[in-house]
């Protein structure tokens, strides 16, 4: 028997680049900077939940600007924001806003030009085990998970003889955890007794893909199978969970972090992807920032999975027939 299943998939016409081009008076920490927006050498850096996506961009502008050298460094999101504020650089990828204290204490240095730039959206995604059949689940037993009152997978799917369950972040001051504690704990610490944090985003697609009962908390962009040119796939390694905000989860309310998924806000778990900048010298930091919300930059974040933040989208319907 043929059943018809509809995927969607998401085109992509890109818009120019949101970012100005006017100039103000640099303050002395900018004194002796001889870069330009296309020219000169910088560092920045990126919450490492973003580091392939921001390795293509980067690859791409250092290409297309052969005077400029543009180099990440790959850290947590904490210690990405700590160093913009410290001055050591003038550009952030992250995963939230300036804080209206660190916005003040710039202000207080003499900066007047600080910036959130939206340059994509991510959905959060929860994978587990090849082995694990239970794919759907709400955004309240995220929370029960998280918060320590599931500890295990009994709690949340009667009768599964998984055992406990293990949670997995990438770092404990990454994005992925600040989002789980602001978004889904509603500012309460995460309780978790069986809770792991590696080191890196690509540690946790290998830790769960060994331990069958975990369960790994992930960008959604370190999923996307680079063989699928639509975005509507995902590693074959690991499975990606479903995720409902309604009581009971099932597969006709629950959604996986696909692009369309992220349009329509189906998916419950989206974060906004920033360019922060303190750049008041409007000199390569800027640059960068504004190739990523280039066409150029955004035809990358688009591949990548994510939604990107600029360009008018269009929908079309795929028919998929399984036998």
């Amino acid at each position: 028997m043929k059943r018809s299943t509809f995927y969607v998939t998401v085109g992509l016409l890109l818009a120019s680049s949101a970012l100005s081009s006017c100039v103000e008076k640099k303050p002395r920490k900018d004194a002796g900077r001889t870069d330009t927006t296309t020219s000169g050498a910088i560092q920045f850096a990126s919450d490492d939940s973003f580091s392939p996506i921001i390795d293509e961009e980067v690859e791409m502008f250092n290409i297309s600007h052969p005077k400029a050298t543009v180099t990440p460094i790959y850290t947590d999101e904490t210690n990405a924001v700590k160093q913009l504020i410290d001055e050591k650089i003038y550009l952030a990828i992250a995963a939230r806003n300036f804080t209206k204290n660190e916005y003040n204490t710039l202000v207080n240095k003499g900066y007047k030009s600080m910036r959130a730039v939206p340059i994509a959206y991510d959905g959060l995604a929860l994978i587990i085990n090849k082995q694990n059949q239970d794919t759907c689940i709400t955004v309240k037993d995220i929370a029960r998970i998280l918060n320590g009152e599931a500890k295990k997978w009994s709690d949340v799917y009667p009768g599964s003889k998984r055992g406990d369950i293990e949670v997995v972040f990438d770092n404990p001051k990454s994005s992925t955890v600040r989002y789980a504690q602001d978004s889904i704990l509603g500012g309460k610490p995460i309780n978790s007794p069986n809770i792991q944090a590696v080191d890196k985003s690509a540690q946790v697609i290998d830790y769960v893909e060994k331990t069958p009962n975990a369960i790994g908390i992930i960008g959604s962009n370190w999923l996307n199978d680079k063989r699928d040119t639509t975005n509507v796939t995902f590693k074959k390694n690991i499975r990606v969970m479903s995720v409902s905000r309604m009581e009971t989860a099932t597969p006709l309310n629950s959604w996986k972090p696909y692009q369309y998924y992220i349009y329509n806000d189906s998916y419950p778990l989206i974060r906004t992807i920033y360019a922060l900048l303190n750049d008041s010298y409007r000199g390569l930091p800027t640059g960068m920032a504004n190739f990523i919300t280039s066409p150029k930059g955004q035809l990358i974040i688009f591949h990548s999975s994510l939604l990107p933040a600029y360009g008018n989208m269009t929908v079309r319907n795929v028919n998929v027939k399984d036998q």
